[in-house]
């Protein structure tokens, strides 16, 4: 038979390359990294018989062409697993496979090496000369190299006819001709598993601290406030150590259905009402409410903003006022109840009388979705670079996963924060989607088992490769009641958990500055006389407030590597279910944290720590290591094992220790690093 159309388009490929990790979903979504982190890549990678495989890690952005790979060595890790790392250096959408081969050189070098008889060793030089003389074809223009190879397959050749079988052996195994040879490898028949994508975010995206204000909070004497003082407040905001400040919508707010103070289904003549309630006859999603300022001050706070290295990052609430340009310009984007009013939002019980979702199941939905994206392009024209998203799992995932890749080839730099409190299927499938920070359900998780839990399955559960955790202690929306009970003792635990067991995290600032701690009515996690309803004088707290504890928080993140890439989390036994402890660690710079942190918010507790030395990169031989309480200045002395530990929740319920192992210097006398 001449032709047989079933036949493979290459049947000599005979390596196998399967079970590539990290993956997400096998590929459909992409794995997240961010710029300072590794990508490090594994792989079966095998061959039928007894030949010898090699593998390569390749890779190549987006913007380079389809042949333009970049490729690295993978080492065997033993049982046909492969490994290799990349350091990616430039954000955007990358690519990268696992490429294996059965390499005729290296396996008649593993051959050649177990041989004794001496016609067999002889019989393999000749081999080994016609494998020398491919290779130096294959060196090219590398001349110096295809001169070597060719000078040693003549005298493979040579040396076969009159030298010793030891001494032909010796010369096959020239460990300097394999390094020479091992550069001009036959890869023509190679196994290359599917291209998978990557996508490299700037490091904000790893690592942040994020600060919330209402703009409107911060005039004096009953003014509301503007863009220009929360210019004035840039510099605080900066000196405490945050690097991204997120406003609340700032377009004009609708005037039908207003909820007033409290959030009262009815307002009064004067109460702003709700910046979520987004649009009026001043405008939509595109403008800016008049009493902010306009777009040239917006865009000066952006300015100003950069200078103090902070990043604005705006709220988007995809859903609109009553009376909003587009209820009555695109009535076509919005569902009707069967009276043929407009469905408003609802979420039983709750009623949102002043806000219309969008339809994304209506006719128009293409008009709905350029519309939409026409948004974010808006503000990213004015220098908006980070975003954080309203009640994204209300919206299509579809619209999701085409806007935020849209943009982001646009403009690889941006930053989407999912604001999606809801079941985690659906909050992991909008981080597969692109949002490159998400929610999480931090805010009510109290005890140490409940910490346990999640941030294991957080750092290390499946979605360690693409679900970036936000933590959270309150928002506008949540005053737990953790807060509402604990105390000062209370919002120093939650800060330090929040800002050391995750790399980014963030506080609704004034409020939990002053320690707001009051519920609208008992049972309820709504602030009384919330900001989303009313002005609120005072953008900031008095000298009794947080602010200086949040500074040092900061500061200690920022010097601390440990704190900055995920993980490396690892929790520590103590004897005292109210005492929670882990450790972080660093291996690329050796940096690592111990914290302990007090849950009970009332009363002294004690306890007995068991520190592991390869929780901080110790060895089994570890001697003593010095624990510098970075919050409180003391310093101990520790050793492996048990460890006594006491915190009193009304002087400081935590300690931060960076771990500082001893040293010998060259003048025999030891000190800590």
């Amino acid at each position: 038979m001449d032709h047989l159309p079933d036949l493979p388009a290459e049947g000599r490929i005979r390596a196998v390359v399967s079970d590539l990790t990290p993956a997400v979903d096998g590929g459909r979504f992409a794995v997240k990294r961010s710029l300072g982190e590794t990508l490090t890549v594994e792989a079966s990678c095998f061959a039928d018989g007894h030949d010898s495989v090699l593998a390569l890690l390749c890779w190549r952005r987006d913007d380079e062409s389809a042949n333009s790979w970049h490729a690295v060595p993978m080492q065997p890790l033993g049982n046909d697993r492969w490994r290799a790392t990349l350091r990616p250096d430039r954000c955007g959408r990358w690519w990268y496979s696992v490429s294996a081969w059965v390499d005729p050189f290296r396996s008649w070098r593993s051959q050649m090496a177990r041989r004794t008889d001496d016609a067999d060793i002889r019989l393999a030089a000749l081999e080994g000369a016609s494998l020398a003389e491919a290779a130096a074809l294959r060196a090219g223009e590398a001349l110096a190299d295809r001169n070597q190879l060719l000078r040693w397959a003549e005298r493979l050749r040579n040396d076969g006819a009159h030298a010793d079988a030891p001494a032909l052996k010796a010369l096959a195994l020239d460990d300097t001709m394999a390094e020479v040879a091992a550069r001009h490898p036959d890869r023509r028949w190679p196994a290359v598993h599917p291209p998978m994508p990557l996508d490299v975010d700037r490091a904000l995206a790893r690592f942040s601290a994020w600060y919330e204000l209402f703009p409107r909070s911060l005039g004096e004497g009953g003014r509301h406030g503007r863009f220009d003082d929360v210019i004035a407040r840039l510099p605080a905001i900066a000196a405490m150590g945050f690097d991204v400040l997120y406003l609340p919508p700032v377009h004009p707010i609708g005037r039908v259905r207003r909820k007033g103070r409290n959030g009262v289904v009815v307002a009064g003549r004067d109460e702003p009402g709700s910046p979520w309630a987004i649009g009026a006859a001043e405008g939509g999603h595109t403008a800016v409410h008049p009493q902010l300022g306009t777009l040239d001050d917006f865009r000066r706070l952006v300015g100003e903003a950069e200078r103090h290295g902070v990043d604005i990052a705006l709220d988007i609430a995809l859903q609109c006022a009553p009376d909003h340009p587009w209820v009555t310009d695109c009535p076509q984007w919005f569902r009707r109840r069967p009276d043929g009013s407009v469905q408003y939002a609802e979420n039983p019980p709750k009623k949102y009388q002043d806000i219309y979702p969008f339809d994304f199941e209506c006719e128009d939905w293409r008009g709905l979705w350029q519309a939409l994206a026409g948004i974010f392009r808006h503000w990213i024209a004015q220098g908006v670079k980070v975003f954080r998203v309203d009640n994204p799992h209300t919206k299509s995932f579809a619209f999701w996963e085409w806007l935020i890749g849209t943009l982001r080839r646009e403009h690889v730099d941006l930053v989407f924060l999912s604001e999606a409190f809801t079941r985690p299927q659906v909050m992991h499938r909008l981080a597969k989607l692109g949002f490159n920070q998400s929610y999480t359900y931090f805010t009510w998780r109290n005890t140490r088992a409940e910490l346990t839990d999640y941030l294991e399955e957080l750092s290390a559960g499946p979605g360690r490769d693409y679900f970036r955790p936000n933590l959270w202690p309150n928002t506008p929306d949540i005053l737990p009641e953790y807060l509402q009970s604990g105390g000062r003792p209370a919002f120093v635990a939650r800060l330090v958990l929040a800002a050391t067991l995750g790399t980014s995290y963030g506080i609704y600032g004034p409020a939990f500055e002053r320690m707001e701690a009051r519920p609208r009515e008992p049972g309820s996690e709504e602030y009384l006389d919330s900001e989303k309803y009313q002005l609120r004088e005072g953008g900031h707290a008095d000298g009794d407030g947080l602010a200086p504890l949040i500074t040092t928080i900061n500061r200690i993140r920022r010097d601390n590597p440990a704190l900055q890439f995920p993980g490396g989390l690892r929790f520590l036994p103590v004897d005292n279910e109210q005492l929670i402890a882990f450790a972080k660690h660093d291996p690329a710079s050796g940096n690592a944290v111990v914290v302990v942190v007090n849950l009970d918010p009332h009363h002294v507790h004690t306890g007995w720590l068991e520190l592991d030395p390869a929780a901080y990169g110790g060895g089994d031989d570890e001697g003593s290591v010095q624990m510098h309480d970075l919050l409180g200045g003391e310093r101990y002395q520790w050793t492996p094992g048990r460890n006594f530990v006491r915190l009193d929740p009304q002087r400081l319920p935590a300690h931060v220790f960076q771990v500082r192992r001893r040293v010998r210097s060259e003048r025999d006398f030891d000190y800590y690093l």
